[in-house]
């Protein structure tokens, strides 16, 4: 190996641990998922809940909240008492209210309306030490060829909570060669302009990776479509760190035959719940 292979290994595993510490930083922030104490699915009956000011209900008109005397929580920065209507919230939509310091998350995920109180002192939060993960390594970075669909799929997947299902518009897939073996992923968009975010499982799902999903995104491809899949940059969902969470679940043709030994691991905190 030469000085300057040496350096440019040294700069990769610097780089995805850079990477790593932001992703971790951002996943234990303030009113992150790890902060999330409670999932109360809502109907037209109203209901209090022990982590949440009010007594909440969902109708055809959206959601709404009355407040008993002496409850308030701040909507858009504006203080409010009483009765309060949040109105219909889009799928996948959410809007967040203060409350003290925490934050209420008023949210819609597949079809059905919900509320999810973050608190800051959430033990999960607290006692988070970070999640474990395979040492970053050159090999398991693989370009791929992005072929776009003649018109975006709508493709129905599973979620974490059992009974919910997600719909995505699938714009594309992903065809890429791992150990030379051809493989396929089917892409959805990401969160940022033209880039994609696949979910997949492989042979090392509930077994050293979390069992259920891991997620991978893509920067928007080269005007070839070639793409650049690095999985040392697999991630967890939040679904594997709390069962609070409606994370989507792979479609069926991303179950990959193939043990990708790369990324992050299961947490921590299921390992404890295991042992």
């Amino acid at each position: 190996m030469t000085v300057q292979d040496t350096s440019a290994d040294l700069a990769f595993t610097a780089d995805w641990e850079e990477w790593h510490r932001q992703k971790d930083a951002s996943l234990a922030r303030e009113h992150g998922f790890l902060a999330v104490t409670g999932l109360h699915w809502l109907d037209d009956e109203p209901q209090r809940f022990p982590d949440a000011p009010g007594s909440w209900w969902a109708d055809d008109d959206g959601v709404g909240v009355d407040l008993a005397e002496g409850e308030e929580l701040v909507v858009d920065g504006t203080p409010v008492r009483g009765r309060h209507l949040f109105g219909a919230i889009p799928e996948r939509g959410g809007v967040e209210a203060v409350w003290g310091d925490a934050v209420i998350e008023v949210a819609k995920r597949g079809g059905q309306d919900l509320v999810r109180p973050r608190h800051p002192e959430n033990p999960l939060r607290v006692r988070f030490a970070g999640t474990p993960a395979y040492a970053p390594d050159p090999r398991w970075v693989v370009t791929g060829t992005y072929t776009a669909f003649p018109e975006p799929r709508p493709t129905t997947v599973g979620a974490a909570v059992e009974g919910l299902q997600h719909v995505y518009d699938a714009p594309g897939e992903i065809a890429f060669v791992l150990d030379g073996r051809p493989l396929r992923l089917t892409a959805f968009n990401g969160h940022t302009s033209g880039s994609l975010q696949v979910l997949f499982t492989d042979a090392t799902s509930g077994v050293t990776t979390y069992a259920a999903n891991r997620a991978l995104h893509i920067d928007a491809p080269a005007a070839d479509g070639t793409v650049t899949l690095d999985f040392n940059r697999a991630t967890n969902l939040p679904c594997a760190y709390t069962d609070l969470a409606t994370c989507p679940l792979p479609p069926a043709e991303n179950r990959l035959p193939v043990a990708i030994e790369a990324g992050e691991r299961i947490p921590y905190e299921r390992i404890s719940e295991s042992a």
